[in-house]
């Protein structure tokens, strides 16, 4: 089967006109260097089709021109699959109607899930403009289904589709099924958890099984705010022979090497790349760093970004993170499940910490605090300290959740560490990455400036210990 268009040459003028065009239009939106859709498609594996197409229609080098900014319609290879027999190869042997159809999956400009459904038609850079419209939850583009979106990259956003798009072919569905005019929202991936988000996928039912192994499956299906760095599957087949396996059957170690991967607060990725160090839920820091213009945490290059989930945000890595040698103390040693009151449950009957309970449910820690394989210490101000704060204090840190979250981590430390422990040692790193100083004067115990006013409050997951003052990191007291 050979398609052939008019539209070659027009649109071949048309790509050189956005070059410059989209330098203008995309100048915002690259404001940092990182992986654009060339890139993002070739590392995701689910593009070889189209990755080929794209390479013999010579638009590879358009696509990940850093100056564009683009929206592209992404079909999988088996999407390519389900064409008739020979159609691949024809369009490989025929330039013209091959660029005519790739043009058909590509807008220029950025559009994400929600602007896409905000209107009923997209123009293409092909001229022709695509359907948007919706039937029972789902989206389509024309007749393609859209399966996954905003997969963001430094010159644009990739959506998932389930079929190749033709020009001209799109047949509105048969009376009988509901053609509606585009929601409001997208059926994005923001509406699912990170483990729906995964399953889903379809590249993670390592990482998943691990996850349920270890008991850490409930905390990525549950309310939260969580940064996830998730290896494929094929991250975890790198890993020696027999490693998986003999993880699978020992969840202590296991449960360490997943909670490396979690950050228990949201991290965009500018903020990664941008960040010298991160503190896991582990309780121990991952290094990103930028290596000739690729993004990496340790030695395991992310490849895909930003992927939304209603409990936090992914990040696809293609190697599995390995705590250094030792990096665990037993304090620190995750417990098995337990029942009985949580950090959460006891701060809340308590009734002195209506505040700081408030702080963890905006900043979305309270399914971290409340996790019942967790084992933590929590140095909780009360109502009166946080009132001590300067006027509009909590208010501001209310509505940004991102300083709030970092205070809040400041005060949590891996590990359970009785009033006994705590005095035993000059200083405790916290989950915010930054250490507490731990003195004592005058026969009373600090951590910082704050006086710890109650000690030992043992919960099913962790013990709290009351300060009188909110701990601000920078501003720790000198050690005593």
């Amino acid at each position: 089967m050979k398609l052939r268009s008019k539209l070659f040459i027009p649109i071949l003028l048309m790509f050189v006109m956005l070059g410059t065009i989209g330098g203008i239009v995309g100048a915002a939106d690259n404001a940092s260097d990182g992986n654009t859709i060339v890139d993002v498609a070739v590392a995701d594996g689910r593009f070889t089709t189209l990755v080929a197409a794209a390479q013999a229609a010579g638009l590879d080098g358009f696509l990940a021109d850093p100056n564009q900014s683009l929206t592209v319609f992404a079909p999988t290879d088996a999407a390519f699959a389900a064409l008739p027999a020979g159609t691949v190869e024809g369009l490989l042997a025929d330039p013209a109607a091959l660029t005519n159809i790739l043009a058909y999956h590509v807008v220029a400009g950025r559009f994400n899930a929600a602007d896409v459904l905000a209107v009923p038609s997209l123009q293409t850079l092909q001229g022709d403009a695509l359907t948007v419209w919706m039937n029972d939850g789902a989206a389509y583009v024309d007749n393609s289904k859209i399966i996954i979106t905003d997969i963001q990259t430094s010159n644009g956003v990739i959506h998932v589709i389930d079929a190749v798009l033709i020009p001209g072919a799109f047949t509105p569905p048969a009376a009988n099924t509901a053609m509606s005019a585009p929601a409001e929202a997208a059926p994005s991936t923001a509406n699912l958890s990170i483990a729906e988000v995964a399953a889903a996928d379809g590249r993670f039912s390592t990482l998943l099984a691990a996850a349920q192994a270890a008991g850490l499956d409930a905390p990525l299906a549950s309310p939260g705010a969580l940064t996830v760095f998730a290896p494929t599957d094929a991250a975890f087949a790198a890993l020696p022979a027999g490693t998986v396996e003999g993880l699978l059957n020992d969840s202590p170690t296991l449960r360490n090497i997943l909670s490396y991967h979690v950050l228990p607060y949201y991290v965009d990725s500018t903020t990664v790349v941008n960040s010298p160090k991160i503190t896991t839920l582990l309780g121990k820091e991952v290094m990103p760093t930028v290596r000739d213009g690729q993004a990496f945490v340790n030695d395991a290059r992310i490849v895909i970004t930003d992927i939304p989930a209603s409990n936090g945000i992914i990040h696809v890595i293609d190697a599995v993170l390995l705590p250094p040698a030792g990096a665990v103390p037993a304090a620190a040693e995750p417990k098995a499940e337990a029942s009985g009151p949580t950090i959460v449950d006891v701060a809340v009957a308590d009734g002195r910490f209506t505040t700081l309970v408030a702080a963890v449910q905006a900043a979305g820690l309270d399914g971290f605090l409340a996790d019942p394989h967790q084992n933590l210490t929590v140095f909780a101000p009360t109502d009166a300290a946080f009132a001590a704060l300067p006027a509009g204090t909590v208010e501001g840190l209310l509505a940004d959740p991102a300083a709030l979250t970092n205070i809040l981590a400041y005060h949590v430390i891996a590990g359970g560490y009785t009033a006994a422990d705590v005095l035993a040692v000059p200083a405790l790193e916290t989950l915010q990455g930054s250490v507490v100083n731990i003195s004592v004067r005058d026969g009373k115990a600090y951590v910082n400036n704050s006086q710890i006013v109650i000690t030992d409050i043992q919960t099913s997951n962790g013990v709290i210990h009351v300060i009188d003052a909110v701990l601000i990191p920078g501003t720790a007291g000198p050690m005593q």
